[in-house]
């Protein structure tokens, strides 16, 4: 196994190259007419960049911790418990675990009163993604099959990090205002923070940030996707395929029908439109008629309310290919997000502070690494990129994440830093490797000291508050925000049996079940076809 080191970042080299004069001014170093004198904080960015640091052996250790558990979503119980006791050691207090009713999810505060700056953790892994930190496809020698993919122990371990330069600086300037680390558990799957957005836990928060590694550095000036993800299940009924299938109604029919309807809908959706699905089951065996055939999907789009214009669509899909199998059908968005909500102040500021930062520098060993790794995927071996680039104009992005409840409730930014070669995908085992390594860590760090500029400047300068508070409420002007996911869903329908708090109340297939071996289950009395669109558990 190759082991790549991390050096210490030179801080002056990475400053001489595009913002050498700003070492010798405050840290609020964006010019304003504005800004008056009394609305700055007396800490420079040198000190903000030195807090950080500081704090670094801090950030190698969280990240290669997280990467060693590699726990999935909805189970990161010991990188849960591992990020909770570093914030407690560290001056932090925990105001709330098991947070919006996700065991692994938290909220923890140092400081009182405003302004109430929130920084966002994640930590989940992702399935079968498992490999050791070398550049060749290699199952990890403990036996992990889950793997850091998208690089969640860097998130973590990096929006740790800034939390703890933050506080550092708070505690000994006495700086005003509250400090908030939200524990972001299950955001690959049900994230928590939409479930946080519910009980309207960001509600009094003025600004929020976050960060991502990939293979770029940039500012998350961006609009990612909404998205609903739905279950739909078909039930008939079974017979012989070869005696008397004409006794049976076969599921699996209604679920081809209900694809292939799905995909000739492709046709006339938004080309912002995305659909993606599973079969989840299909049938026991080729002689036995299905009984039950079921389908995860997800549909995206580029707002909340084209998702919803597209979850009614694919319902009506799911009630005529009942009706055409004389199957009974069961379909629920059980799940959603919303998209991430830009903001131009914010976005400016953290783009400067990145260019101030810098690209991490790296070792001869750590470039071989890398074009190795870009050998091994069939790309190009040019490294890690060499250039930051500009600042985004809002462009929708196909992906989506649980951070877009957040914007839509409080200022949000997020950056993103190099933590893997250029033309390695997140979500690949080449990503895997190359967050366990040296590279992820530098990664981490870098973000750590944008995210403490920033913070620092959303904690200190007024004007500056003002100015991005302004360009979210023109942005929401007339927005309500309505939770995607039904209120009667009380916690992550994928969480296991074992780890719920509220009993059964979410399982209504059962029920489902029941009605569907009733004769008049079709009987109502418009004699209109019965489809449920309650909540049930997929599975």
């Amino acid at each position: 196994m190759v082991h790549i080191r991390q050096e210490s970042l030179s801080v002056n080299h990475l400053v001489a190259r595009l913002f050498v004069c700003f070492l010798t001014i405050s840290l609020f170093l964006i010019p304003s007419s504005t800004l008056a004198a009394e609305s700055k904080t007396v800490v420079s960015s040198e000190e903000v960049l030195t807090a950080v640091e500081k704090v670094s052996p801090i950030i190698e250790e969280v990240s290669m911790k997280l990467w060693e558990l590699s726990e999935v979503s909805l189970l990161e119980v010991a990188s849960s418990k591992y990020l909770k006791d570093e914030l407690k050691e560290n001056g932090f207090k925990m105001t709330s675990e098991g947070t919006s009713g996700v065991p692994t999810a938290f909220v923890a505060e140092f400081g009182s009163g405003k302004p109430v700056l929130g920084i966002m953790l994640e930590y989940d892994a992702l399935p079968g993604l498992g490999n050791e930190a070398v550049p060749r496809k290699e199952s990890r020698k403990d036996g992990v099959t889950a793997g850091h993919g998208c690089g969640h122990n860097l998130i973590g371990a990096g929006a740790l990090g800034a939390a703890l330069a933050i506080k550092d600086l708070m505690k000994d300037k006495k700086i005003a205002g509250t400090l908030r680390v939200y524990g972001g558990a299950a955001e690959e799957t049900e994230g928590a923070k939409v479930y946080m957005a519910r009980d309207g836990l960001f509600d009094d928060v003025d600004a929020m940030l976050h960060w991502h590694p990939l293979n770029a550095a940039s500012v998350m000036n961006i609009r990612t996707a909404a998205q609903s993800q739905m279950y739909i299940e078909f039930i008939g009924r079974t017979a012989h395929a070869g005696f008397n299938p004409w006794d049976g109604r076969s599921a699996l029919d209604a679920v081809e029908i209900f694809l292939v309807s799905v995909n000739m809908m492709r046709e006339h959706v938004r080309p912002t439109a995305r659909i993606h699905y599973i079969i989840k089951n299909g049938g026991v065996a080729p002689n036995v008629v299905p009984e039950k055939a079921s389908v995860m999907l997800t549909y995206r789009d580029e707002s909340r309310a084209f998702v919803e214009e597209g979850v009614a669509w694919l319902k009506e899909i799911a009630k005529g290919a009942a009706l055409a199998t004389q199957t009974k059908a069961l379909a629920v968005d059980y799940y959603g997000m919303y998209d991430l909500l830009p903001n131009t102040p914010l976005a400016k500021r953290m783009q400067d502070y990145l260019e101030m930062v810098g690209l991490p520098q790296y070792t001869e060993e750590e470039i071989a690494f890398a074009k190795n790794l870009q050998k091994a995927a069939g790309v190009e071996p040019t490294g890690m990129t060499d250039k930051i680039q500009p600042l985004p104009d809002e462009p929708t992005v196909g992906g989506s994440t649980d951070v877009g409840d957040v914007s839509w409730q409080t200022p949000t930014m997020g950056v993103l830093m190099p933590a893997e070669p250029e033309g390695i995908g997140v979500h690949t085992w080449m990503a895997t490797a190359s967050h366990g390594t040296s590279i992820g860590v530098k990664s981490a760090v870098g973000a750590a000291k944008v995210l403490a500029l920033a913070g620092m400047d959303i904690l200190g300068d007024r004007a500056f508050l003002e100015e991005f508070k302004k360009d979210f409420e023109k942005r929401t002007e007339g927005f309500e925000y309505k939770s995607p996911i039904d209120p009667k869903i009380k916690e992550p329908v994928a969480l296991p049996d074992d780890m719920r708090s509220h009993g059964s109340v979410l399982d209504l297939k059962e029920s489902f079940h029941k009605q569907a071996e009733d004769d008049q289950f079709y009987k109502n009395s418009n004699d209109e076809y019965p489809i449920q669109n309650t909540f049930a558990y997929p599975g």
